[in-house]
């Protein structure tokens, strides 16, 4: 039976350090992802490092799960399961999700950034065509740049609008994956408390005292008031 206990310890310790090196690669590669996006002059298209470095975060991001899914079969087969471990593997499977949001917000942040680029790229070399035709376009050449100008600034005014939604998505993103850390928290403290029913035992008899002794000062304090009234 120790044998057995000691096989599942080192099964659990050695996966535990499969998953946080799993998530320092995934911090390192998140830092090169994320140089792409902050580039001033973004490529048109989709570099070969950028789609390798994607590949690599994506393939990482499976391993993770993989990890966590093999933790988990672990953790349940324990017959008596640890607090702590369980601890542990919420943390991994917080740290999980916070990442893949990340992921998409980056995502997000790069593909807007290419599309405004492709766009003005797109206006300028219209407007340049039409001004290389000459004064032989006379009046519907000077029109037809001035639609095209007219039609850049709408596309830039759709883009700033679709940058502030994926903003507000973001930010919802990240309040659901607060909510759902707090209600991580809260489990774990539930789970701490039932651990150790003594505690709530212990905290149900000093409030228990708390209010008995408030009740003899009240009484205490009203006898006296009555007492120096009847004085008076």
């Amino acid at each position: 039976m120790a044998a057995g206990g000691t096989t599942t310890g080192g099964g659990w310790a050695q996966l535990r350090q499969q998953a946080r090196q799993l998530e320092t690669q995934t911090e390192t590669l998140f830092h090169t992802y994320s140089q792409f996006a902050s580039m001033t002059n973004i490529p048109p298209q989709p570099t070969t490092d950028e789609q390798a470095t994607l590949a690599q975060l994506q393939d990482i991001l499976s391993k993770r799960e993989t990890t966590l899914a093999s933790l988990t079969r672990l953790l349940d087969s324990d017959a008596a399961p640890s607090a702590l471990k369980s601890s542990h593997l919420s943390r991994h499977r917080d740290l999980l999700t916070q990442h893949r949001s990340d992921l998409r917000t980056l995502q997000s942040r790069l593909t807007e950034s290419r599309q405004r680029t492709n766009l003005l790229a797109s206006v300028r070399s219209d407007i340049s065509a039409y001004r290389a035709g000459g004064p032989s376009h006379g009046a519907d050449g000077g029109e037809a740049e001035y639609m095209l100008e007219e039609r850049g600034r709408i596309e830039s005014s759709h883009n700033l609008a679709d940058g502030v939604l994926s903003q507000a998505y973001a930010v919802q993103e990240g309040f659901v994956g607060q909510r759902e850390m707090l209600e991580s928290v809260r489990r774990r403290i539930s789970g701490a408390a039932g651990a150790l029913p003594g505690v709530n035992e212990l905290m149900g008899r000093i409030g228990s005292k708390r209010r008995r002794d408030g009740i003899v000062l009240g009484g205490f304090v009203a006898v006296c008031f009555l007492v120096f009234w009847f004085l008076v």
